[in-house]
């Protein structure tokens, strides 16, 4: 798609980026762990579904006889040598996403900067664990892969350019090295038609109450009340859209992705009930001051994608 004018001043910087990029891919030493590994991860920057998808696959990989881990870089978070994530963590420390990974798989969640060392520490305390999933890692080549699952949202490509010029940490012929690519919602057209592609839904469920998972409630009993709703996600339209399908009305108010949230973040919603999604809870318990409900996600996908995944696992082992 054509640039402004301003934009073209970028250009250089974004040559030299590909070109950073490609020599850190060659000069890459690839490590393979003692158990297969999964990355899942995207070519775009920012969030479009990464997390939801981990989860199903260890969900499925669970249901099939299998003993996962997670693995991930815990963005946002200051550890950087490898650490245990449980449900107690603090979001500061290993991120968001990682905590909610915890909470939610039943797998063990292992965070740091060397995903090779992480899943190394992560197979010595639980030697139960036969394979590895590892959250937003496609572009960590330090760390050797037997499957890679490249997920994109609505956005897609964006303007198709490489960063700063738009979203695109590596060209769309890098698609043709991955075994599946996962659409969360409409697809790009300009996505090529291999590898295999599989349409992700997200399924909302019943809210539950911040302070008192226990709580649970309908859209409908929201309906009608003072409403806003927060999102500090890759794309915070998407969970104000889910909102709007389930028949709300409500105040958007957007936040950077990983946004490390402040009371006076929330000050807005003091007197309204404030909705958000279960990756903005993991950092604002005990920040909200009225009532606060989160909306928890399933990702749902056709059955074709674990069995490719197996399929990959078993001419491994």
């Amino acid at each position: 798609r054509r640039l402004s004018p301003a934009l073209w001043l970028l250009a250089p910087l974004a040559g030299l980026y590909a070109a950073v990029a490609a020599r850190n891919r060659r000069l890459a030493r690839p490590k393979r762990l003692a158990v297969p590994v999964i990355v899942v991860g995207n070519i775009t920057v920012g969030g479009a579904g990464k997390t939801p998808l981990t989860l199903w696959l260890t969900g499925q990989l669970k249901a099939r006889g299998w003993h996962p881990g997670i693995v991930s870089r815990g963005y946002g978070g200051k550890e950087s040598l490898p650490c245990q994530v449980t449900a107690d963590s603090v979001a500061v420390n290993v991120g968001d996403e990682p905590i909610l990974l915890a909470r939610r798989s039943g797998a063990p969640v292992w965070v740091g900067r060397d995903r090779v060392a992480a899943g190394q520490a992560l197979q010595a305390e639980h030697p139960e664990v036969n394979v590895i999933v590892c959250d937003d890692g496609l572009q960590h080549y330090r760390l050797a892969r037997d499957v890679e699952l490249a997920v994109f949202d609505g956005r897609g490509i964006g303007n198709g350019w490489r960063l700063p010029l738009g979203p695109m940490r590596e060209p769309l012929s890098r698609l043709s090295e991955v075994d599946a690519v996962i659409c969360n919602g409409v697809a790009d057209e300009r996505l090529p038609s291999s590898p295999p592609r599989f349409v992700m839904q997200l399924r909302a469920g019943d809210f539950y109450r911040l302070d008192d998972p226990q709580q649970r409630c309908s859209a409908a009993s929201l309906a009608g009340r003072s409403l806003h709703a927060l999102a500090g996600i890759g794309d915070p339209g998407r969970f104000f859209r889910t909102l709007e399908a389930l028949g709300l009305r409500f105040e958007a108010h957007p936040f950077p992705d990983h946004h490390p949230y402040s009371a006076a973040d929330l000050a807005f919603a003091k007197d309204a009930v404030l909705l958000m999604t279960e990756k903005d809870a993991v950092k604002c318990a005990g920040l909200t001051i009225g009532e606060t409900w989160i909306l928890p996600v399933e990702a749902e996908l056709s059955p074709a994608l674990i069995d490719l995944i197996l399929e990959k696992l078993r001419g491994r082992q």
